[in-house]
């Protein structure tokens, strides 16, 4: 038996998408709600007890706009170029929705960068394996939690081609690595649906690479 209600957590997980055009740029986000969210992530599973995530808040639109300056940088030509060439619908909106984010990322109220201690280059495959497991995990339930909230968020990674330029910014420091750049706001209504995808029974390997049930 379980205390859970399986339909409501269910359709949690299954409907949390990467809001980009239905963030509510105008109405502000209560610091306060952000770190309720922040306050249940890190109830998340760490690598050996490590808690070294650290969470970097950015609402200044000074500094935002500069993030958002990078962002565009990074990721508008490429994304531009992706859309126009994609011939998978589901895809090409995708990419049509992103290139959205680079006009007004300067806009959405909340930047929230989830950063982990240490840095990965060259490291062996087990150190990234964990590092990026003790961050990841508590940066997904801040997501969902901002979702049961009534918040939109956007998980983005693109601002990392620039990732030196945005710790200078926000004084992160050196031994410090930046996972994404979580985009938080309202949401403008309407409802979430599951997207489409492949049948789990398609990918999913019993014992053997490749041998299917």
């Amino acid at each position: 038996m379980t205390d859970f209600d399986t339909a409501v957590t269910d359709r949690l997980l299954t409907t949390t998408r990467a809001v980009r055009r239905r963030l509510d740029l105008d109405r502000p986000v209560d610091p306060a709600l952000v770190t309720e969210c922040l306050r249940i992530a890190v109830q998340a599973p760490t690598a050996s007890n490590a808690q070294n995530w650290r969470w970097m808040v950015v609402t200044d639109p000074a500094k935002r706009g500069e993030l958002a300056r990078m962002y565009r940088r990074g990721g508008h030509g490429y994304l531009r170029a992706a859309a126009a060439g994609e011939k998978d619908d589901q895809t090409r909106r995708v990419y049509e929705s992103a290139l959205h984010l680079t006009d007004v990322l300067d806009r959405v109220p909340v930047h929230v960068i989830p950063c982990v201690e240490g840095r990965l280059e060259n490291a062996p495959g087990i150190v990234s394996a964990s590092t990026y497991g003790s961050i990841i995990p508590a940066a997904w339930s801040f997501v969902l939690a901002l979702r049961t909230r009534g918040l939109g968020s956007v998980w983005t990674t693109l601002h990392l081609l620039e990732e030196q330029e945005a710790a200078q910014l926000l004084g992160i420091p050196d031994n410090v690595t930046q996972v994404a750049l979580i985009a938080v706001a309202h949401v403008t209504g309407g409802d979430f649906k599951p997207a489409t995808r492949r049948p789990v029974e398609e990918i999913t390997y019993w014992d053997t690479w490749g041998e299917t049930r």
